[in-house]
């Protein structure tokens, strides 16, 4: 149980750092650190909280970001990225620069305030996408891949692993109490973004197309938000997390994209069609986590599985959009 403690979160404005705040916020002081660009904060019903406090920054800017950091913080989670395909291969270059110096700023910053050996746990979050275009239930401790320069969608899982290497140097060189996370395609209620689940929810509540890059042969493996955020939580609180690389995903949540955008409009009782367009980009084609090492370390156990992810997802997502069922 976490309880009375100060946590900062650099992009915790984000879909993952609000449902996260939600579940500490009561007990615990926070301080987010965002550029608000992805903001599902401001419909949480938590923006006037007391315990939450708010700077609105880039984690490009080094002095505003170092000045933000509570002296007396306990958890640092960072959170910040730019992320989503559309936006990766839009922008490469400000994809590096935020997902490789944001987390150098970061590291930087605590060990310019002398926090090194004071923070009780950094949390890193990476992304499944660094074991490339085929990751079948690949642990821990699986290659992770370099795909070939030139394709804008791999700046984002290079950005990325690079955050990874400097994070456990930290912890290596200067005993940093520092984890890091690898989430496996979450989705659910207050998502906002480029997920498939969010688009295809809200566009089957619209009776609007559903829109499939290609053949929708992909396959992935969804992980609800509840179940992410307790996998979260446990790397704050188990010691044996320190040091460590988790996946955290539901490989029982796995299907191709065809049969999530059928399932979501069957759930939905949509009339929505599915409409098939070229795909213009590199894909990952298959992703299906092993998480045994966090089931065995953490405790970690995946309670909610797709059906029930989806059915709620779509009832959040009605609701929020005045759409009745």
């Amino acid at each position: 149980m976490i309880e009375g403690k100060k946590l900062f979160i650099t992009g915790g404005a984000g879909f993952i750092g609000t449902s996260l705040i939600k579940r500490l916020i009561v007990d615990n002081e926070i301080i987010v650190y965002d550029n608000l660009s992805r903001n599902a904060l401001k419909d949480s019903g938590l923006w006037s909280h007391p315990n939450l406090r708010v700077v609105q920054g880039d984690i490009l800017d080094y002095e505003l970001l170092k000045a933000s950091i509570p002296k007396d913080v306990n958890f640092i989670l960072h959170m910040a990225a730019i992320a989503g395909i559309d936006t990766v291969i839009k922008d490469p270059v400000k994809t590096m620069e935020v997902n490789m110096i944001g987390t150098y700023h970061v590291l930087k910053a605590l060990r310019e305030l002398k926090l090194l050996d004071k923070v009780e746990r950094f949390i890193n979050f990476s992304t499944s996408e660094v074991f490339g275009i085929t990751a079948f239930r690949v642990d821990e401790k699986a290659p992770t891949n370099l795909q070939p320069v030139g394709e804008a969608r791999w700046t984002y899982s290079v950005s990325k692993l690079a955050g990874e290497h400097l994070t456990y140097s930290y912890y290596k060189q200067y005993g940093l109490r520092a984890v890091t996370i690898r989430p496996f395609n979450v989705y659910g209620p207050g998502q906002v973004g480029e997920g498939a689940i969010h688009h295809f929810v809200v566009r089957a509540i619209k009776n609007e197309p559903l829109i499939i890059h290609g053949d929708g042969d992909q396959i992935r493996s969804w992980c609800y938000i509840d179940d992410m955020v307790e996998g979260i939580l446990l790397c704050l609180e188990k010691e044996e997390a320190i040091g460590e690389v988790f996946n955290i995903g539901n490989p029982k949540g796995t299907i191709t994209i065809l049969g999530l955008a059928e399932k979501v409009i069957q759930l939905a009782g949509s009339s929505s069609q599915i409409v098939h367009v070229p795909k213009t980009y590199v894909d990952v084609e298959l992703r299906i986590p092993n998480i045994e090492k966090a089931k065995t370390l953490l405790g970690f156990e995946p309670k909610v599985d797709l059906n029930e992810g989806i059915k709620r997802t779509i009832e959040w997502y009605r609701n929020k959009m005045g759409v009745k069922s």
